[in-house]
Formats: C-alpha cells, sequence, structure tokens
C-alpha cells in the first residue's frame, strides 16, 4: 500500500506547485499566501508519503484529497484534477491492501513449505 500511496502522493505534490504557479495569476492573491499555502501543501504531500502505514496516515491522506478539491475554488480546475486524485488515492489504499494481504498469503505459505522441503 505504501508504494502505491506514495506514487499518488508525489504525483500530487507536482499538481500542486503547478496549480500555485496558476494561482499566482490571480490578482486578489499574493505571491506569499499562494506559496504558503502551496509549499504546506506540498510539504504534507512528501510527509505523508512516509507517514502513510501509520494509524491515522489513510484518514489524514483523505483530508488532503478533500483539500485539495476545496482547492478548485481558487483554481477551478482543481476541481477535476482532485476529483481524479482523490479516485487515485481511493485505488491506491484499495488495492494497496489487497496487495498486502497477498504479500503475507504468500509469505506465509512459503514459510509453511519451507520446513516440509527440508
Amino acid at each position: 500500500m505504501r508504494t502505491l500511496c506514495a506514487s499518488t502522493l508525489i504525483g500530487e505534490f507536482f499538481v500542486i506547485g503547478f496549480a500555485g504557479l496558476v494561482a499566482m495569476k490571480d490578482p486578489d492573491l499574493s505571491m506569499g499566501t499562494v506559496w504558503t499555502v502551496s509549499g504546506i501543501a506540498m510539504f504534507l504531500c512528501v510527509a505523508l508519503c512516509g507517514a502513510v502505514t501509520r494509524p491515522g496516515g489513510v484518514a489524514f491522506g483523505w483530508a488532503l484529497q478533500i483539500a485539495l478539491i476545496a482547492s478548485g475554488f481558487v483554481v477551478p480546475t482543481m476541481f477535476f484534477l482532485g476529483a481524479v486524485f482523490a479516485a487515485l488515492w481511493w485505488a491506491s489504499v484499495h488495492y494497496g491492501r489487497k496487495i498486502d494481504e497477498a504479500k503475507a498469503r504468500f509469505a506465509a505459505q512459503a514459510e509453511g513449505a519451507a520446513p516440509g522441503a527440508a
């Protein structure tokens, strides 16, 4: 699960950075505000890569997805991109857990088969 979720988060890191560039063109927003918010969100993406398997990591990832969708109020394209990344996040968590379960099953089978083979 960690690999799939981290891949999604790194993709979000870049999308948030590009959305920051787009948001800078808004005359109502200061450059400092845009890069503070974007920088914090980008940092959270990277930090969550290492914390996704810890308790609350997936829930925090969902909160980040909601924030990414909500950023569409500033950069309208982010409504679409946020929804795409929310779907990717769901797939990463869902299929990542299935992969982890399969790995555990195969490891248990290999462990059980190894003593009998000797």
